[in-house]
């Protein structure tokens, strides 16, 4: 790999690599596809990102809550906590495969970000190339380019640390954004530069409401996202369905005034067990959002804690599971009991 100064403080970008030949997202693991996947935010209580990450043994009791449902992983950054989460997966054996992140934030704004975001697209690279086993792909940017991005940046600034990555890694690499700029003509010089697609797709930011909320999403990825990319491969990075929000955070843009459909834990069984079953039925890899719920979002921890960004996890902040999340299973274990173990309707 070639040093800082190929990334350097000039406008010019980093030289594409053409023939661009696609390199495939490949959700396999021993044979066995495990395209249906979650994200894993790693925070709990008195942790945030760059402040204070967990211990090993705290990953590890997460991990092996995650093994029993997932295979598959997404990771948003690529720092100390990204790398000690990689080191314990291997050291372990673990049956996990991760998608790593790189975190990205406008510098054209706030020139001072550029060198963390430098410093987070170096770390990947090497990550990347350390853990090659490990590493399903590699998302370069959250949300950057949709319009109400609080961390929106330049594309070319984004294209550039695309670039960094695709030519210095061998794994697929992407970008995650929502639906809305996926689905914009101006979206088609990104798709360009990545080997496919992860967008976001939230029914419930959407004001859709609960029945109808996988007909919508189902809808907008393929009539939607992929009219828009008939070319290229498409996952969904992020869906899911909170348990909670701050009704009193009203006006435009607010929580309170988006969000039309029930927010409860029987809302999250009911979209759980209708998300599932489309992900069996199209094989559309998909990151359920999310693993864990995460206090420092929101506003951190002395915000409202009732906070729509707390409580998107299928387990509390104290890694016990939603009761949401347990009758859901016992659904699909009674389910099983009468498909048998190899039926494309189980679970597992």
């Amino acid at each position: 790999m070639k040093n800082n100064s190929q990334f350097d403080k000039s406008e010019s970008s980093v030289e594409r690599q053409d023939p661009f030949v696609i390199r495939s997202f490949e959700p396999f693991l021993n044979g066995r596809w495990i395209g249906e996947a979650v994200s894993y935010g790693c925070y709990r209580s008195g942790q945030a990102p760059a402040v204070k990450g967990p211990s090993v043994a705290e990953i590890e009791e997460d991990l092996q809550i995650i093994l029993r449902h997932w295979n598959l992983i997404r990771i948003y950054g690529s720092d100390e906590d990204s790398e000690r989460i990689l080191k314990h997966i291997r050291n372990q054996h673990l049956p996990v495969m991760v998608m790593l992140g790189v975190w990205l934030e406008n510098e054209t704004g706030h020139p001072e970000r550029r060198e963390e975001n430098i410093a987070q697209t170096m770390q990947c690279i090497k990550l990347a190339n350390e853990y090659t086993d490990l590493i399903a792909a590699v998302c370069v940017g959250n949300e950057t380019q949709v319009s109400w991005s609080a961390h929106r940046m330049d594309q070319q600034d984004l294209i550039k640390y695309i670039r960094l990555v695709r030519n210095n890694t061998n794994a697929p690499v992407t970008t995650a954004d929502d639906y809305s700029f996926w689905i914009t003509f101006d979206s088609k010089a990104v798709a360009d530069e990545i080997d496919f697609i992860v967008t976001h797709l939230y029914s419930m930011w959407n004001g859709i409401t609960l029945e109808n909320a996988i007909e919508w999403m189902d809808r907008i990825f393929f009539q939607e996202v992929m009219a828009m990319h008939p070319d290229k491969v498409a996952i969904i990075g992020e869906a899911g369905w909170a348990t909670n929000y701050n009704t009193r955070k009203t006006g435009p843009g607010e929580q309170a005034s988006l969000i039309k459909g029930t927010v409860d834990m029987a809302a999250q069984e009911y979209y759980l067990t209708h998300l599932h079953n489309w992900i069996t039925k199209t094989r559309v890899s998909t990151f359920l959002f999310e693993a864990f719920d995460e206090p420092w979002k929101g506003g951190g921890e002395n915000s409202d804690p009732d906070e729509v960004e707390k409580h998107w996890g299928v387990f509390y902040e104290n890694r016990q599971p939603k009761i949401s999340f347990i009758n859901y299973l016992r659904h699909h274990e009674k389910r099983e009991d009468t498909t048998g173990p190899d039926s494309p309707e189980t679970i597992r």
